[in-house]
Order: structure tokens, then sequence, then C-alpha cells
């Protein structure tokens, strides 16, 4: 990954975007697309739209990740000024206590800690995890007053963003999921333009992904593609405590994922399949019987129906300050968008024949 790819990754991941409060995020990626893409528009509650007009020989196809991550929100302040903290999409509970955490209000970034007993002070060995609505945020404050000087109910709040590189490609940070999504969409785009495919090419960063896939049916709706392909993270299972029953195929570095079944349009699949036989790549398949998970779900069903497929970024810790993804794979997914951007322009109809 060259300079200025690893600098708008770090800049996504150092950028707070929690669902439903997503526009610093989003800004940092239209400043980035905006150098490259033909146009680039925003609709009303920040779903971002970057396109390469390409020939109008072509079909249109669009490259999606969504710009939210995980957090909590401010739901109470008690007398004494601790801040009561509810979940922000599917927040881990396990792994909150004794964290650094921000809190975003109007007038600026507030710094905290989730309180955490020391050990001295439980009953070790009988110690059970406390849902997120009994866990409290301490800003320093000291009534409830005093808090209110700084924060207020429905602030957003995250863990502090850090970025580390470990061995080899390996980059560690909280936010993966799914700054590295749109970051792909962002490369893939490029990828499209520095070879002036025929496809008019979009790509996407949604919002509030993890809050039900709800700004994807926003765009589904309004762009109507001929096809979609969102790009997320999925789990990566090469990890030692992973309980053997959730053992996958999905390991580190070894390339994109592409999964087949429920939304996964089967001749989507064949063109990435197809696409990643140009680029002389390997690609890591993934079942999906049921649903993917991700804003294909909402995708595949938009308008009459769009061909949709959902590309895996294997990712180790999910959902937690420490999410792990490799570099390499990066770099390939956005490869392999790029090959189906130039393959896309050759399709004339992306559904099934019966």
């Amino acid at each position: 990954m060259d300079d200025d790819r690893r600098a708008f990754l770090e800049d996504l991941l150092t950028t707070p975007s929690p669902s439903g409060y997503e526009v610093a995020g989003q800004r940092v990626w239209v400043d980035y697309v905006s150098q490259f893409a033909d146009d680039v528009t925003v609709d009303d509650y920040g779903n971002a739209v970057a396109v390469h007009e390409g020939t109008g020989e072509g079909p249109e196809i669009a490259f999606t990740g969504h710009a939210d991550q995980i957090g909590y929100i401010v739901r109470d302040i008690d007398d004494d000024g601790f801040v009561r903290i509810g979940p922000i999409g599917g927040a881990d509970r396990t792994v909150s206590k004794g964290q650094h955490v921000t809190v975003h209000g109007d007038d600026g970034d507030v710094a905290g800690v989730i309180g955490q007993t020391a050990i001295h002070l439980r009953d070790v060995g009988s110690e059970e995890y406390d849902d997120l609505e009994e866990q409290f945020v301490d800003i320093g404050a000291t009534s409830k007053g005093d808090a209110k000087d700084h924060v207020e109910v429905g602030d957003p709040v995250t863990v502090e963003a850090r970025v580390r590189d470990l061995a080899g490609d390996r980059v560690a940070a909280n936010g993966m999921d799914n700054r590295v999504g749109t970051w792909s969409a962002a490369e893939g785009l490029r990828a499209a333009v520095e070879a002036d495919v025929d496809a008019t090419v979009y790509a996407v960063s949604t919002v509030q992904e993890e809050v039900g896939v709800q700004g994807a049916k926003m765009v589904g709706y309004d762009l109507d593609p001929d096809a979609m392909v969102a790009v997320d993270v999925t789990h990566a299972t090469d990890n030692p405590d992973v309980p053997g029953k959730r053992k996958g195929p999905v390991e580190l570095g070894e390339g994109p994922v592409v999964s087949r079944g429920s939304a996964n349009h089967p001749n989507v699949v064949a063109l990435a399949r197809d696409a990643a036989g140009e680029a002389d790549m390997g690609v890591q398949l993934q079942a999906a019987g049921i649903r993917t998970g991700t804003d294909a779900d909402a995708f595949y069903t938009s308008r009459s129906g769009i061909p949709s497929l959902n590309i895996g970024i294997p990712n180790r810790y999910m959902h937690t300050p420490v999410e792990v993804v490799s570099t390499s794979d990066l770099d390939d997914v956005a490869e392999l968008l790029g090959s189906m951007a130039a393959l896309a322009g050759d399709v004339e109809s992306f559904g099934v024949e019966l």
C-alpha cells in the first residue's frame, strides 16, 4: 500500500463516525474521492456517492462500504456527574470497561474513561459482565450540573482511536468495521477511473449500517444501478480462541472473500471470480445461506431487486477496539474491484436466465 492510500486509511480510522453521527468521517471520504471522481453527491442523511461516468455503453455498477462504526450514546447523567451510556449498534459489553473514550459534544470533544472497579475491591471469581446500561463514563465531573456543562443526553461516545502496525502487514485499530470497506470502494473507483472503463462505476459510502442497513436502503432505492457490491469485513477465524464449531475457511492475509448464497447474485459472484482470474488473484469463498449481515441484504431487495454481492475483508476480533486486518487483503480487494469494473463493461444483463 503506497503512502497516499495508507494516509487515507489512517484518516478514516482516526475520524470518529458512530452510526447516526457520520458527518466528520464522510467529509474525509468525500474530500478524497473528489480528487478523481467525475462527480460526488451527498443525500440528506449523509450517504455519499462518487461516480466515474464511463462511456455510457456499459452497465452501471456500484462499489459500497459503510461509514459508520459501533459506539455508545449518553443516555443519562447521574447526580454525582457520572455519565450513563447505551449502545450504538452491536457494542460488546465485555470489552468496554477500562477503555479511554471520547464524548463528542456539540461544543467539542470531552475525554472520559469507562469505569472499572479495581480488582482489589471485587469478589474475584464471581464477576459477571455488566450490561452497557449499567456501565458509566467518568469525565471527571463532580456533580450533575458540572457534567452537563460538558455533555448532554444523546451525545455519541467512541473508544479512543488508535492505529498500530503489528508484525508484517497486519494493522490493528478500532473501526476497521467498516472504514476498510469505504476505503476499498474509493480505491476501486480510482482503479476504474485510471483504466477509463466503459461501465459507469459508483463508489458509495453509506450511513447507519450498524443499526439496520438503513443508509443502504436509501441508496439502493435512489441509485438503482445494474449491480451492487457491498464490501465489508468478515470474520477471520484463524485465531486460537475461536470455538471449533465457529471455525470457517477465512484466514487473514489470504485475499478477498466472495460470499455465495442468499443475497449474493450468482452472476455477480461469477463476475467477481472471473475478475479475480483476470487479475491472477486467489479468492476465499464463504457461505451465506440465510443473510450476509451487510448492506448487500438491503441492496438486493431495493426497487424490483438489484443483483448484489458481498465481498468480505478478513478481520480478527470484530466489534472490539483491537480489530486486525492485513493491508495485503485491502490492496487485493481494491484491485479486484478495479478488475470487476473493467469486465462489467461486457455484461449485457446481470439477470438470471430461465
